[in-house]
């Protein structure tokens, strides 16, 4: 009788199944995607805030201590080249694309071409406006992020007749886990980094191997955290409440749950090298930037199918199997 109720358990949901299901709401809401297209929009077409005149102002004085802390001159050379060729291109208003909840953006990579409406404008920060700046936008990412997630968590749910989660508090949950995600992976993240740097100072060999060791253990905390945001948004739960129901939903679908996780990534970044291909200063950058907001938003949208059909499936076989245990007790 154990075996036939074991049998009789439902299939769990599929990852191309979800991520289908994603593509097919977005495509009958297609205005969740208004929020990813205006930000990318103001991205190609918008001022660049950039941070290279306060570098110049400094590289000198760096340059100067570098020789005479005896660092060679190849070295040098390098981290100049490096510079030369990065931080033109840095526009602070990336930083409106947050992690782990944000609107999702498609980072151009050559920030300072033509675009169609011309030459964009310029901003420059200095050493006293620097950390205002990216504490606003940091700001302002956060808001937009909890919107992004509350829309597109909205159009999945089932029960329309549920309360909706607040715009407060999807603002505020949304702060609280970017704040308590970013320390989690410093904590997690230096450590880990210092390590490997000693390790390679002694043997690359041993280096590699303990780099593809932590590549495989790391979606014990990838897919939790992944995830995360997930209760929050479905379930209305708080952080705390939102980890703990991951973790413990990872706990018995991790091979699944990671390829779901792993699918997502693919044709996240496999798909930007395709939207980012025509040049910036074209129209057809457009028909990028209009299909990168729709696959994010429909990825994001098979991420919420996904977390709530699989803790239902859970939850399913969890009663179907629980008349078994007390049976098999007595």
């Amino acid at each position: 009788m154990e075996v036939s109720r074991v049998e009789n358990l439902p299939p769990p949901p599929g990852v191309i199944s979800s991520i289908k299901a994603g593509f097919d709401t977005i495509a009958t809401h297609i205005t969740a995607i208004l929020l990813p297209l205006l930000l990318n929009l103001f991205l190609w077409l918008g001022p660049r805030l950039r941070m290279d005149a306060l570098f110049d102002l400094v590289k000198g004085d760096a340059v100067q201590i570098w020789k005479n802390g005896g660092v060679s001159a190849e070295d040098i050379q390098r981290v100049l080249t490096w510079y030369n060729a990065t931080i033109p291109n840095l526009n602070l208003f990336w930083l409106l694309r947050t992690l782990p909840i944000g609107i999702s953006s498609l980072l151009l990579p050559q920030q300072t071409s033509l675009t169609p409406l011309g030459n964009p404008s310029n901003l420059q920060v200095n050493a006293i406006n620097l950390l205002g700046w990216m504490f606003l936008l940091t700001l302002i990412g956060w808001v937009g992020g909890g919107l992004y997630f509350r829309s597109v968590a909205w159009i999945t749910t089932v029960n329309k007749d549920d309360q909706r989660m607040s715009i407060s508090q999807a603002i505020v949950q949304t702060m609280l886990i970017s704040i308590f995600w970013s320390i989690l992976l410093m904590a997690i993240g230096v450590p880990v980094f210092l390590v490997l740097a000693l390790v390679l100072q002694f043997s690359p060999f041993i280096a590699n191997l303990l780099v593809l060791f932590v590549s495989l253990a790391s979606m014990w905390v990838i897919v939790p955290l992944f995830f995360w945001p997930h209760g929050v948004f479905l379930k209305k739960q708080n952080v705390i409440t939102s980890i703990i129901s991951s973790v413990q939903m990872t706990r018995f679908t991790l091979p699944t749950s990671s390829m779901f996780v792993l699918a997502v990534f693919l044709l996240t970044f496999g798909l930007n090298f395709l939207w980012s291909i025509p040049p910036e200063d074209s129209w057809m950058t457009f028909i990028g930037i209009l299909g990168h907001s729709f696959v994010a938003t429909a990825l994001l949208a098979g991420s919420f199918i996904y977390y709530r059909d699989m803790n239902n499936w859970l939850q399913t076989v969890i009663d179907k199997l629980r008349p078994n245990s007390v049976i098999s007790k007595k």
